[in-house]
């Protein structure tokens, strides 16, 4: 693997780590101000808020990176630049017309998603939360195509430090917002939360003003390579953006299949578990799979996003100049290394599901049972991202279009039976099945279109599940003889079960890691000379 691959890989994955870690803890605060019974709402506000995102922005930082990397390979800086600067007048029409699709659908939308007077919510209070996250529309898309632009020449800093200050800033907003509203104002904590979603369009602008400051930084050295290009390649305008929207599409709906997945169940959960006579609670549980327990499972997919990411031009590169070897040996570790670090994440939230969710939110039952039967799904997740990234960058885009469609289909297809069927877990299994199938198409044209056969990656797979069901086995142990000498009783007793199971699993997982040379295999040289000094 390519040393941009790597370190990209590690620049997106800690900041994303740190954006989704921080998406998760700051629920816990939001959810002691308004409720339980009020945290649905705050859903129903994002679902659709993270499709119309998706449209207007997800496929663009890929895709235009891209675009930018095929043509900088080329020595063409010039055609990239061109991009940049029509591109920029694109995203924020882009961005407008999002806002107010959005604005002007949320209550027809909020209509779908109220389907009983038992239900907790009206449609004015679903469609008030909707319009007042649409306003976060108008400010992102434009981070996007610097993101993009930037990205295409390796230089993945800006998009992973303009996502975390986004996230810093929107979080502070919404805590301190929604604690003023309730507590000072003595406001509604559904105010509150109106509140709260509205905080994403300032996220947003502060994202925005970190990204202008590392253009002006990036400036002189990306002058001096313009300054050195040759003219832009005689491509019109209508020739750029038909390959760039032939690249955004599929792009998008890798961005959108996750959220669509969610607004399947946004407007099928209630509906469905109503018939079934769970009129009253299931708006709490569609909170719990939608909201509270996917926070949690999308954090080991973030591994896996900040290798598509990076892999994109990467790949893009290696097929351009036509090199197998450099495609194959990145497939490889992108994979090993991907699994490597989120199977014992999702190992860790199953066994620990109850601790965490009592951490976080409050003791459930309910709750920590879907987090436990959620959390293997992002490997799927994972996977999903990962395949289709690879099929992005070997120009498979057709394919990336119908195994995401497909899956979908399947999702809605399934979703109300299996609700009526198995409760919530019906939900997951829907999802499952959808996300099994798109990935298992992916996989099978990966295969064929490249020949990728690696019976290494096969045997390094098959270690890597033995020592996560070894480290399986000696947390889960060490948690029964903890419970078993003091149940656990209050947040402070589960934090401290989750630091020593989680120190125990990391310790087995890593020495069982280094002592199989697995380790420094999937890391490098630096790690080997590190290791060797320990002994190992």
């Amino acid at each position: 693997m390519s040393s941009n691959l790597v370190k990209g890989t590690a620049i997106l994955t800690v900041g994303l780590f740190l954006s989704k870690a921080l998406g998760l803890l700051y629920l816990i605060p939001l959810y002691a101000i308004v409720g339980e019974e009020n945290i649905p709402l705050y859903q129903y506000a994002y679902v659709p808020y993270n499709i119309a995102l998706a449209i207007a922005i997800s496929g663009a930082p890929l895709a235009i990176s891209k675009y930018v990397s095929k043509y900088n390979e080329l020595g063409d800086y010039a055609t990239g630049r061109k991009l940049l600067k029509s591109g920029m007048l694109v995203m924020a029409i882009t961005g407008l017309v999002s806002f107010f699709t959005l604005y002007l659908l949320a209550e027809p939308i909020a209509k779908l998603v109220h389907s009983s007077d038992d239900q907790t919510f009206s449609v004015d209070d679903i469609a008030g939360v909707i319009r007042w996250v649409s306003y976060a529309l108008l400010a992102v898309p434009l981070m996007s195509i610097v993101r993009g632009f930037l990205q295409g020449y390796q230089k993945f800093e800006p998009t992973s430090v303009s996502q975390l200050v986004e996230q810093i800033v929107r979080i502070i907003v919404v805590l301190v917002g929604a604690f003023i509203v309730v507590n000072v104002l003595d406001g509604s904590p559904k105010t509150a939360v109106n509140f709260a979603v509205f905080a994403a369009f300032i996220g947003a602008l502060a994202g925005l003003v970190v990204l202008f400051k590392y253009w002006k930084s990036y400036k002189p050295e990306l002058d001096h390579l313009l300054a050195n290009s040759p003219p832009a390649s005689d491509v019109s305008f209508k020739e750029m953006y038909t390959e760039v929207f032939a690249y955004i599409l599929p792009f998008v709906l890798v961005g959108v299949i996750n959220p669509l997945y969610q607004f399947v169940d946004m407007i099928t959960f209630n509906q469905a578990m109503s018939s079934i006579g769970f009129a009253e609670v299931t708006e709490t549980y569609l909170g719990m799979l939608n909201l509270l327990t996917h926070k949690f499972v999308m954090i080991p997919v973030m591994v896996a996003t900040g290798f598509s990411m990076a892999l994109i031009p990467v790949i893009t590169s290696y097929y351009v100049k036509k090199d197998p070897i450099g495609i194959t040996r990145s497939l490889d570790q992108t994979f090993q290394i991907m699994l490597y670090l989120t199977v014992p994440m999702v190992i860790g939230i199953i066994i620990l599901s109850d601790e965490l969710y009592q951490t976080l939110y409050s003791k459930s039952t309910v709750g920590s049972e879907i987090l436990a039967s959620y959390a293997p799904v992002a490997i799927l997740f994972g996977l999903y991202t990962v395949t289709a990234a690879i099929l992005q960058g070997i120009d498979r885009h057709k394919w990336i279009i119908f195994t995401s469609l497909l899956g979908l289909f399947f999702k809605l297809v399934l979703n109300i039976p299996l609700i009526k069927m198995f409760e919530t877990n019906g939900a997951i299994l829907a999802t499952s099945i959808g996300y099994t199938i798109a990935v298992g198409i992916n996989l099978a044209i990966i295969t064929k279109v490249l020949h990728y056969r690696s019976q290494m990656v096969f045997r390094r797979l098959i270690l890597i599940g033995i020592l996560n069901a070894i480290m399986f086995l000696v947390v889960t142990f060490t948690l029964k003889g903890l419970t078993a000498i003091s149940p656990v009783d209050g947040k402070m007793q589960s934090i401290l079960y989750i630091f020593i199971c989680a120190t125990v699993g990391a310790a087995i997982y890593g020495y069982l890691s280094l002592k199989t040379g697995l380790a420094q295999k999937l890391f490098g040289e630096r790690l080997t000379r590190f290791t060797k000094k320990l002994g190992f």
